[in-house]
C-alpha cells in the first residue's frame, strides 16, 4: 500500500502560535500526543517546529479540506487557543518513489 494513497490531498498546515512561548510550553505534551497518534493512525506525513520558532508546520492526508480542518480542531494547541492553523491544500502530480 503506498504511503500517499492515489487522488489523497495533501495539505501544508501552517501553525502560528498567537500567545507566549511560555503559554504554548503548558500544551506541548498533549499537542505532541495527538501529533504521535495522528502518525499511528497514517494522516500525518511530516511535522515539527518552525525556525525561528514561531510555530510549526505538518504535511498531513485528508479526504477534504473540511476533513482536514475538523481532525486538526481536536489538537491541544486548537482547544487551548494557543495558536491558529492555515491550510493549504494541494493535490500531489509527483512524489518521491519512497512515498509511492
Amino acid at each position: 500500500m503506498p504511503v500517499i494513497p492515489e487522488k489523497t490531498n495533501l495539505f501544508i498546515v501552517d501553525i502560528e502560535y498567537t500567545v507566549p512561548m511560555s503559554d504554548v510550553q503548558q500544551v506541548i505534551e498533549p499537542h505532541l500526543d495527538f501529533v504521535r497518534r495522528a502518525y499511528a493512525e497514517g494522516r500525518f506525513i511530516a511535522s515539527g517546529a518552525k525556525v525561528p520558532r514561531t510555530g510549526g508546520v505538518i504535511v498531513m492526508m485528508a479526504e477534504s479540506a473540511d476533513a482536514a480542518r475538523d481532525y486538526l480542531a481536536s489538537d491541544p494547541f486548537v482547544t487551548a487557543q494557543v495558536a491558529e492553523y492555515r491550510l493549504t491544500e494541494f493535490l500531489p502530480s509527483n512524489v518521491h518513489d519512497a512515498l509511492k
